[in-house]
């Protein structure tokens, strides 16, 4: 069965699989750790209470049926075991049933979780990583070669993905035509990493030609992955070169790593033939209801590609969007815009019961974002910090847009200690605070010469304020001590 099977694409089939599998493990490991904090039984935005105002059939889940955070930490696990066992190889040593169950049920478990995640879950590398983990259950067992339709599928992603956001890059910010958007871009990221400093005080020169090996990468490179070999293997090094640039610049969640595990599917065999000896000696023909699954995939896929065809063909292009809840062929792209300034939210407490002019306020250390100047900024991805990363768009908008502030400063006057994990440090440790602030900076990089002076990497300057001091009214303590004690007589 020629004509179905890829059968020089079985190394590609190899690391795609691997990656995803420790892509999957990381976003449970997340949804494990934060989860119940972020969107739990008394978490900052409750499941429950989303659960009661939008319908299944808009949001489908399985914590439709149930919801704990029991629950969700043990569907967590699951699909940690789920992803160990598929980095080994197990499932894929099996019939041709067994890697399609384990990838479905890790598509069902992360699709459960995304779309009951709010605005916690409302990152594109979400619908990316359903999408390739749909794609994956038609890859087909380690006995056979892969569907030669599958791996088109994947490039189809792949260019879905690096093509949109080559697009609202140039449609949507005019440094991006000038070449002058990594004047600011490796200092305002969201969440910059170790290197970022380094990058952000490279010579000019260097930074326009950064934006024009990102246009290389997104708006040329993708076209030449539907051209027959060498030229499709060539493209995908070009995406890998750009992603692993992208990955060491800065923290975008595991963004880059499942990009660059897309782009495998552009590399034959030969061109990964210092892989050869994982290779079986013999593969066997696939069983012929896995091909008729793996053509209605196919026939499925391109009746779903009408919409991101559509979109990225648009004036008014949407970034980061789904057209259907099962996040199936969606459409990609990001940072279509960059802002020019960093500003960032300081939250400080103080346990001063009449706070004035001599009150001493002390601040909250948050895991990745910055925070004290002298501190170095961590490398996080691929993990998520979640909250983090929400705090860098709160600190663009008043804070009524982003209403999940107030019930993080409520449960930070509770001393909360599901929320105090999220954080780095507290400055009272688990005692409770009077009153709790949002103090608003512009933080820009030091310079090299403040930089061998102070040790900082950030220098910071006071705008204003973006909360009042805020303190815990009796009445919503009442509340809250009402919920811990309806969930304790639940558990």
């Amino acid at each position: 069965m020629g004509w179905f099977e890829a059968s020089d694409y079985w190394l590609s089939r190899f690391l795609f699989e691997r990656a995803l599998a420790a892509i999957y493990f990381i976003a449970f490991l997340v949804a494990f750790n934060q989860f119940p904090a972020l969107l739990g039984e008394r978490g900052l935005l409750p499941v429950r209470r989303f659960m009661s105002v939008v319908p299944w059939r808009e949001e489908p889940s399985l914590f439709y049926l149930h919801y704990s955070d029991a629950f969700l930490r043990a569907l967590s696990c699951v699909g940690m075991l789920l992803s160990v066992a598929l980095i080994a190889g197990l499932p894929q040593s099996g019939p041709a049933w067994a890697p399609m169950l384990a990838w479905f049920v890790l598509w069902v478990l992360y699709l459960s979780i995304v779309n009951v995640g709010q605005t916690f879950y409302s990152f594109g590398w979400e619908t990316l990583l359903l999408e390739a983990g749909f794609i994956a259950i038609f890859l087909g067992p380690a006995w056979t070669a892969p569907p030669v339709f599958v791996i088109w599928i994947i490039r189809w992603l792949l260019f879905r993905v690096e093509f949109g956001a080559g697009l609202i890059k140039i449609r949507g910010d005019s440094c991006w035509r000038d070449l002058t958007c990594l004047y600011y871009h490796h200092e305002t990221q969201p969440m910059p990493n170790p290197l970022s400093w380094f990058f952000h005080r490279l010579p000019r020169p260097v930074h326009k030609v950064e934006v024009a090996g990102n246009h290389l990468g997104q708006l040329i490179a993708p076209f030449v992955l539907f051209a027959p070999q060498p030229a499709a293997g060539i493209a995908g090094l070009v995406v890998v070169i750009h992603q692993t640039w992208l990955i060491l610049s800065g923290n975008f969640s595991w963004l880059n790593v499942i990009t660059l595990s897309l782009a495998f599917a552009a590399f034959d065999d030969g061109q990964l033939a210092f892989l050869r000896a994982l290779k079986p000696a013999a593969l066997l023909p696939p069983d012929m209801w896995f091909v008729g699954a793996a053509l209605a995939f196919t026939l499925l896929v391109i009746f779903l590609s009408w919409w991101p065809a559509r979109n990225l063909l648009s004036r008014h292009q949407l970034m980061n969007a789904s057209f259907n809840p099962f996040h199936l062929v969606g459409t990609y792209g990001a940072f279509g815009s960059i802002t020019r300034d960093r500003y960032e939210i300081v939250l400080e407490a103080t346990d001063d019961p009449e706070p004035g002019a001599a009150t001493v306020w002390r601040e909250y250390e948050f895991k990745g974002k910055p925070g004290n100047p002298r501190r170095t900024p961590p490398q996080v991805a691929p993990y998520h910090l979640r909250l983090d990363w929400l705090m860098w768009f709160a600190a663009m908008s008043p804070p009524r847009a982003h209403p999940w502030v107030f019930a993080l400063v409520e449960k930070l006057l509770m001393a909360d200690k599901p929320t105090l994990r999220l954080l780095k440090r507290s400055p009272f440790g688990d005692k409770r605070p009077a009153f709790i602030r949002g103090t608003l900076y512009l933080y820009r990089f030091s310079s090299w010469r403040e930089r061998r002076e102070s040790r900082a990497w950030w220098v910071r300057r006071r705008v204003g304020e973006y909360l009042p001091p805020l303190s815990l009214a009796p009445e919503a303590e009442q509340r809250v001590r009402q919920e811990l004690d309806a969930s304790l007589m639940r558990f």
